[in-house]
């Protein structure tokens, strides 16, 4: 036990890390965005700025949630503060819905009366941009991603070097064209891809804090296994449900035979769980059935 919390710790560390090392790059280059989108009269670049802003709220959020989330459990907080991860992960991918709209707002407004944005100074900018957020990016997909705290950042910097791509392709066909409502459009598309990412955060912490089980496991497959156990009569009150992000929970009532080893089978099931469905912690009570009641290899939900 003492091994796995030092490993959890060594990962916890080096995650810090690599969040603190995209926090440093993101917070630099949003402040020159800013100076830069102002100057260039571009709508995109300073949607740009405002997402690298909720990106650096989503980092520093992560690195308060990471250090809380090792926190050892105790008194109340059986499970400890394993959920934060999954309320980091809804604010982040609210916050990205909020500010998709804002985005749409002003970019409909620019394709109705669109500016003279600096098409240079766009191109510029969003190819910095781009290196910056490749390197941010890198960083945390080195990170651990099955949390969904890391996970919500990741996905801040993924949309964001998307969105460096399209403000570079705007500023180009500024240049060329001098298609001022490029920059409207870009604005709409990185808006696109805020809203998407928000969703897939809401959707996957949703299912963490309203219980549902982990999309890997499949509770009639669990239960069917359980039930088809040799001298288990029937397995019911199954339920599978995610703690936090990547830490999948299990209780059963299981029935066996009036002659079976109660302990054996208990272990063998425990195992079994752990083996086939990657479920560690479980409960399961075991009890013999009486001889009447003998049903073999039937389970109730």
């Amino acid at each position: 036990m003492t091994h796995e919390g030092h490993a959890h710790g060594i990962a916890g560390d080096a995650d810090s890390r690599r969040l603190t090392t995209a926090l440093g790059l993101i917070v630099s280059f949003m402040a020159a965005e800013i100076v830069a989108g102002i100057y260039a009269h571009s709508l995109v670049l300073l949607s740009d700025a405002a997402h690298m802003l909720t990106d650096a709220g989503a980092l520093i959020l992560s690195l308060a949630v990471i250090r809380l989330v090792r926190r050892p459990a105790g008194g109340n907080v059986t499970f400890g503060l394993r959920r934060l991860e999954a309320l980091s992960a809804q604010a982040n991918g609210a916050l990205l819905l909020v500010l998709a709209g804002l985005i749409v707002y002003g970019g409909v407004r620019r394709l109705v009366a669109p500016p003279h944005p600096g098409g240079w100074t766009i191109v510029v900018v969003a190819l910095v941009g781009i290196v910056v957020n490749i390197v941010a990016t890198r960083e945390l997909a080195r990170a651990n991603r099955e949390s969904l705290n890391v996970e919500g950042s990741y996905r801040h910097l993924l949309t964001d070097l998307f969105a460096f791509v399209a403000t570079a392709v705007a500023g180009g066909v500024i240049l060329a064209t001098g298609f001022g409502r490029a920059d409207g459009i870009a604005a709409l598309l990185v808006a696109a891809l805020m809203a998407q990412a928000g969703v897939q955060l809401l959707r996957r912490s949703g299912r963490v804090l309203l219980e549902i089980a982990p999309e890997r496991v499949n509770v009639d497959a669990v239960g069917h296994e359980l039930a088809g156990y040799p001298q288990v009569a029937e397995v019911h009150d199954l339920h599978v449900w995610e703690i936090g992000s990547g830490f999948a929970a299990l209780s059963a009532h299981v029935l066996v035979d009036p002659e079976a080893d109660c302990h054996g089978i208990r272990r063998e099931l425990e195992r079994i769980l752990h083996d086939r469905f990657g479920i560690e912690h479980t409960t399961l009570q075991v009890d013999h059935v009486q001889a009447a009641l003998l049903q073999i290899g039937t389970w109730k939900s």
